[in-house]
């Protein structure tokens, strides 16, 4: 278990790093990219994922996590011109309960 959130975490950590350092074209060209209302309604519409979680990558990006009850998960990066790119998916997506005594 233990180890599972540790990729997770190394997962959220090389996807930030992506957005905050750009890459080359050919590099970025592996994205799939689209309006933010198009990837929005794909994820819902093949998936049933929901927007969960919602951070703020730096003053030009949001990073955003879908995901759905079946425990499917997409990463998405959104820019501030609503372009956004799926940067990750998975499965097996679980929410955790903030633990008492530790600040969130």
């Amino acid at each position: 278990m233990i180890r599972h959130m540790l990729y997770g975490l190394v997962a959220v950590i090389s996807a930030t790093l992506m957005i905050a350092h750009p890459h080359s074209a050919a590099s970025q060209a592996m994205l799939s990219c689209a309006g933010r209302s198009d990837v929005v309604k794909f994820l819902d519409k093949n998936f049933a994922e929901k927007l969960t979680a919602v951070g703020l990558v730096n003053q030009n990006s949001v990073l955003e996590v879908y995901a759905a009850d079946s425990g499917t998960w997409t990463l998405v990066v959104t820019d501030v011109h609503g372009i956004s790119c799926i940067l990750l998916s998975g499965d097996s997506w679980d929410s955790m309960p903030a633990l008492p005594g530790i600040a969130t």
